[in-house]
Parts: structure tokens; sequence; C-alpha cells
């Protein structure tokens, strides 16, 4: 990298364009350019001048440009390989970033809004619940409420961890499900919210805290289908 070339980079760093920055320095196009194109040395102090303060370097930094850091720098540089050449641009940028005091940081999460729906009463995560056709309770929730047929809460431990005591579940009606889905059920008549899970051993609803015993789906039992939770 030569004077030139240095000149013509600082310029489109700091100005976009050779032509924009002979504007803000009121020396003309013309000028500049024939600067850049001419040499350094052939140009006149006056407009020499101009053009280090529009770049906030010195005339002697201009002319000693071959004994200088960046001189340096793009005499190694050319003999790096291309990876390590985007290595050296990364870091160099970087440092430029910094001086600036423009990295940029991670947007803050915008702070959830509060939605108001129906809580259809609780389902067992634990020994048994009952939904009742009374009147839903009107509840607000912090966060972003799925598409849902019904709300419930969850009373009982017998889904930890995925569902924590008192938490809120939102619920799809459907009439089939599938193995391995969390469903909320009615089982003899209470309310349960479980996994379902069909395999070559049995049909049967398990709780994931495995301190609760799994409840066979059978002729002995009566079973309804409320809806498979989606959150």
């Amino acid at each position: 990298m030569n004077r030139e070339m240095y000149l013509k980079e600082l310029i489109e760093a700091k100005y976009g364009t050779v032509r924009n920055f002979s504007e803000q320095i009121k020396v003309p196009y013309t000028t500049v350019r024939s600067i850049l194109e001419r040499g350094v040395l052939n140009a006149k102090m006056e407009n020499i001048i101009n053009i280090c303060k529009g770049l906030g370097i010195t005339p002697e930094q201009l002319y000693n440009f071959e004994d200088s850091i960046v001189a340096n720098i793009s005499k190694v540089a050319v003999r790096l390989t291309e990876k390590r050449q985007n290595n050296v641009y990364k870091f160099a940028k970087q440092q430029y970033n910094e001086q600036k005091n423009v990295i940029k940081m991670p947007e803050p999460t915008p702070e959830p809004e509060y939605e108001e729906f129906e809580l259809f009463g609780a389902v067992s995560a634990g020994t048994g619940e009952y939904l009742t056709d009374n009147k839903p309770e009107k509840v607000m929730y912090k966060g972003i409420v799925p598409e849902h047929d019904f709300a419930v809460i969850v009373n009982g431990n017998s889904m930890l961890p995925l569902f924590e005591d008192k938490q809120i579940l939102f619920v799809k009606k459907t009439d089939e499900i599938r193995s391995g889905q969390i469903v909320v059920v009615d089982y003899d008549h209470q309310a349960y919210v479980k996994k379902f899970v069909r395999d070559e051993k049995s049909c049967r609803l398990v709780s994931l805290n495995k301190e609760y015993k799994d409840m066979p789906i059978d002729e002995e039992h009566d079973i309804r289908i409320y809806g498979t939770v989606v959150l």
C-alpha cells in the first residue's frame, strides 16, 4: 500500500466517496482526484494541509507513510495467507470500533406484556381434581399466550420438572392423541395432566415425577380426552 492508496482508503472510510470528501474540505474534486492519481509529493502544500485536516492526520504522517505502522502492517499482511489476512482485518476493525466506542450491544429483550384469558379450574399433577362447568375465571398472564381453547392451572408436583405446582397450562382441544404427548384428561371423573404413552406393553398415563405410579388405560377405567398441552 502506498501513500495514495492509504489516503484514498481513509477518505472512503470517513466520507464514503472522494466527491463527498472534496465538498466537505472545499477543495475541488478534480484536484483531490489528481492528487490521488499523480501522487501526494506533486501536490501543493495548501491542498495537502486541507486534506490532512479533513482526515485528522498531519502532513508529516502522510509524507512519512512509508515508515509508518500502517505501512509496516501492510508490508507484513501482503505476505500472509488469505485466511490470516482476514484475521488481521477483523482484529483491526474491532480495534477501530472500540476506538469509536460503537461496539454494538445486544438489544434488550422487550418486557412481555400482560394478556387476559379464561382459566377453567385446576388439573391434577397429583391425586385428582374436578373440572366443572362453572363460569371461568378471568386471569392476566405475563408473556405470549399461545393459540389455545382453554387454560387450566396445575395442582401438585407429579409433572416435575416439566410443569410446576400452580403453573398455568394452555390446552388445545382434540379427540386424537399420540404417544408421548402431554394431555389433559378426565380419568375416572377427575381431571389430570399426564404424559400419554402407548407401546407394546400397555396404554397408560405417566407422571414425569417417578414418585407417582402409572395410571392404566383399560376397560376398568373411564377416560375422556380434553386436549393436548401447547404450553
